[in-house]
């Protein structure tokens, strides 16, 4: 077995979305292959070798730092750096409630391959990346260059300007002109940007991802304008009236530590001029006494993570697409089907990523052929010209007449089970488990070719593979299970969530092997279906019954990129199956031993689909 030590968490506003993907990845790892080792890094940048029931609780702040600190008797709970300048025992025995404390040092000792699901700074701006690289440890994804190229936008814009990238105006505004711009009330920084970008337009955090610090200005507003510039560096301005304009101060509160849509704690208060320190306040109970003083007339808050700089770029009109870049056996680029994002409104923001029914997706995008090829040779291009490594996510928008414009490419990719990520590695027949095995499988192929620790990489993608052909040999010893989702009652869709969490957690198992069917009719007639793994990633069970119900051929674009990938998918995933074909409950015994029930209500709860099983 190959220890995999799962980074997650960490210093970042996206520590929830790694606390998530961590947990996918726990769950999907083939543990025929790999020994998964839960690796929680906290919001001060410690490690704990998380016991592993912590992994399933809803947030990180629901364990960690523990229940004396976030008692739930206030409508808001604090990361570990609210705690303060904490002595290294206090903290370790913070750290000893939900694991054991390491360090980085003993890393080593303990994996043999680090992946990594940590986003932004911190995570995915090669500082991660140098100290593995140091100890000696492979990892998941991108190396150093490319990871502290993809962690900055303005970077990113300049650069792809400078290469012959298409993109939209843009400009870059800076804290001290922001500051300026609310100290003298001056309107003479949105005018330049109005004569400049234009509106609408967009305005971000450079080094922030999952939409954290963006906003969408639709009309020339002077007002709304500072307010997005305010958001983007997370330094906010209140006044002494508007603070006492609001009338829940203890919600107020809550909505300010949410590290992804507020500003967060710990932070230091200026006076209105930004003269003089106010105060450093680690915990609410703090600010709030600050801001509850008499005697003040505005106040300036700021994080210890905030920007420095905000780029702002005219509003693209165009589809939104998102694609993800592996790279084939033989080291070239592959762009997988891209997948178009449908939205309830024009901004694809942090709830629409991660928050299921607010937007769907379609893959591939539905433009003309030569508009998906345009797609794939612009994200193949800029694969190789940045120099990515093993996968990138790459989002942009393509025009009526085809241009494709590339923004913000990603160097790690959400792994949450909806995700892009896993969304399309199954159009090319791998499921999770199988795709997260092949990325393991490349990305020691790249810590290879960097010409460090040779030796004892080339190793570990020796014992790998004989590990895959060991399971190959003993695929016939797995118990077949058959796991029926979907059916016809308003739970249905409900009941695709459930079986698809069946589904993955049995394909990671040594000693199952899954079979997913979709049942759908009505109470005196239903039709079982086997389904092909792409069609459980769909985002309801409607979806997928219509579908089943009305197969269509393959679509050419993704008919060739199957095609280009097969030697990825004869490798990974050689019982993949592309098309559902309708069985007979008579036939189920002999395509599985044991089925599990994952519809909710009628027929699998109400003992119907359990007599004919029994017949």
């Amino acid at each position: 077995m190959i220890r995999v030590g799962i980074l997650f968490g960490g210093k970042s506003r996206e520590r929830e979305i790694s606390f998530a993907g961590g947990r996918t990845v726990y769950d999907n790892l083939d543990k025929a292959l790999f020994e998964p080792v839960p690796v929680f890094v906290d919001s001060l940048g410690n490690l704990t070798l998380l016991d592993w029931h912590y992994i399933y609780k809803g947030t990180i702040r629901d364990f960690f730092p523990g229940p004396s600190i976030n008692d739930g008797s206030k409508p808001w709970q604090v990361y570990a750096d609210s705690l303060g300048d904490l002595s290294q025992e206090t903290l370790q025995e913070i750290q000893s409630q939900v694991g054991k404390p390491l360090r980085f040092d003993e890393l080593p000792e303990l994996i043999d391959f680090a992946f990594l699901t940590l986003h932004g700074p911190f995570g995915e701006d090669g500082s991660v990346q140098g100290i593995l690289e140091w100890l000696g440890i492979p990892y998941s994804g991108c190396g150093i260059f490319a990871s502290a190229f993809g962690i900055n936008k303005i970077t990113q814009r300049k650069l792809m300007s400078s290469l012959g990238f298409e993109g939209p105006a843009h400009s870059v505004v800076s804290r001290a002109e922001f500051i300026h711009s609310v100290q003298e009330n001056s309107d003479a920084l949105f005018e330049s940007v109005r004569d400049s970008i234009g509106f609408p337009n967009v305005v971000k955090a450079p080094h922030q991802g999952s939409s954290i610090g963006v906003s969408v200005l639709q009309k020339a507003d002077p007002a709304l304008f500072r307010q997005a510039l305010s958001k983007s560096l997370f330094l906010e301005r209140i006044t002494s009236d508007e603070w006492a304009a609001v009338a829940d101060k203890e919600q107020w509160m809550a909505a300010f530590l949410d590290v992804r849509t507020g500003t967060g704690l710990p932070v230091t208060v200026y006076s209105g001029n930004l003269s003089q320190v106010v105060s450093r306040c680690f915990m609410p109970d703090n600010l709030l006494a600050v801001l509850n003083q008499p005697n003040w007339d505005a106040l300036w808050l700021e994080p210890d993570d905030a920007e420095e700089e905000v780029l702002i770029e005219s509003f693209i009109k165009g589809k939104e697409f998102s694609c993800i870049v592996i790279e084939n056996t033989d080291g070239t680029p592959l762009a997988l089907p891209p997948t178009e994002i449908i939205k309830s409104s024009d901004f694809f923001d942090y709830r629409a990523k991660y928050l299921p029914g607010i937007s769907r997706k379609v893959t591939p995008i539905d433009v003309p052929h030569e508009h998906l090829e345009n797609i794939r040779f612009a994200c193949e291009k800029m694969y190789k010209t940045f120099g990515f490594q093993v996968y990138a996510r790459l989002d942009g928008f393509i025009k009526e007449d085809g241009t494709v414009i590339l923004n913000d490419p990603n160097t790690t990719s959400g792994m949450l089970p909806s995700s892009f990520f896993f969304h399309q590695s199954a159009e090319i027949g791998l499921n999770p488990s199988q795709f997260l095995t092949y990325i393991i499988h490349s990305s020691l192929s790249s810590r290879l070719k960097s010409g460090k620790k040779r030796q004892s990489t080339d190793a570990l993608i020796h014992k790998l593979e004989e590990l895959m052909s060991a399971k190959a040999a003993s695929t016939q010893t797995k118990t077949r299970v058959g796991v029926v989702m979907g059916g016809y009652s308003t739970e249905r869709h409900i009941s695709m969530e459930s079986g698809r969490n069946i589904y993955e957690k049995l394909s990671s198992s040594a000693h199952y092997l899954p079979v997913p069917i979709f049942l759908t009719g009505n109470d005196e007639s239903y039709q079982l279906y086997r389904l092909p793994v792409k069609m459980m990633l769909k985002d309801n069970a409607d979806d997928v019954k219509h579908l089943v119900e009305h197969p269509a051929p393959r679509h050419p674009f993704i008919e060739r990129v199957v095609r280009d990938a097969q030697q990825i998918t004869r490798t990974f995933a050689s019982d993949a199956i592309f098309e559902s074909g309708e069985i007979q409950p008579s036939d189920l015994k002999d395509l599985v031993d044991e089925v599990f029930i994952a519809l909710h209500g009628r027929p699998g709860e109400d003992g119907s689909l359990q007599e004919k099983l029994e017949e």
